[in-house]
């Protein structure tokens, strides 16, 4: 969006610096083209800033609140796995005494290790299901969620390129001579540059 601030911050900035060239004074033609070059870069940087600020409300601001959902996100997944592997770890020591020799001391750590596993287990497998089940409605919600963002994105676009091309299609007529094809244009505009070259104060050494 920076890019498009400073492509239309420039363009009048060109022609302003163009109203302010001497010539302007001194051809009425040149300075009516001028103006009206001046006045459509003007209505372009207006509708421009207003498709950045746009986008940045409907788009952008969007964007980074959906952003701040994922350390949320990423701290369950996290203590899920803390919690998966507090688990094995008991479920391991747990396994280690079942196949020991079943002695009082045995049984006495066998039953101790089962009553340290029963709730890590549980804490577990509540971390577990929490995130199967609402881990696909997070990723279902995406696209209601940016959906009409991508409208308001697609809209804005719309709007702005459909005044461009009507401030450049008032531009146009404006400096358009009429009967004179592209072709024309060019050719004239050869000629000029020809006689620009032809002057000694620009003539190759």
């Amino acid at each position: 969006m920076e890019n498009f601030s400073t492509m239309s911050k420039s363009a009048v900035k060109i022609s302003l610096d163009l109203l302010s060239n001497p010539l302007c004074e001194q051809d009425q033609d040149l300075l009516n083209m001028v103006t009206a070059l001046d006045t459509a870069m003007k209505r372009m940087d207006a509708f421009n800033q207003e498709k950045v600020n746009q986008i940045q409300k409907t788009v952008i601001e969007p964007l980074k609140k959906f952003g701040s959902v994922f350390p949320s996100l990423n701290m369950a997944v996290k203590r899920r796995e803390q919690a998966l592997q507090d688990y094995r770890r008991l479920q391991a020591k747990v396994e280690k005494y079942e196949e020991k020799e079943k002695t009082g001391p045995v049984l006495a750590k066998l039953h101790q290790a089962r009553e340290e596993l029963r709730p890590v287990r549980e804490d577990f497998e509540a971390k577990n299901r929490q995130l199967l089940e609402e881990m696909p409605r997070f990723y279902g919600s995406r696209l209601d969620y940016f959906q009409p963002s991508f409208e308001s994105l697609i809209r804005a676009q719309v709007v702005y390129y459909s005044e461009m091309h009507k401030i450049f299609g008032d531009l146009s007529h404006q400096l358009d001579q009429p009967g004179h094809s592209d072709e024309q244009r060019e050719r004239e505009n050869e000629a000029k540059l020809s006689e620009l070259r032809a002057l000694s104060i620009v003539a190759d050494d």
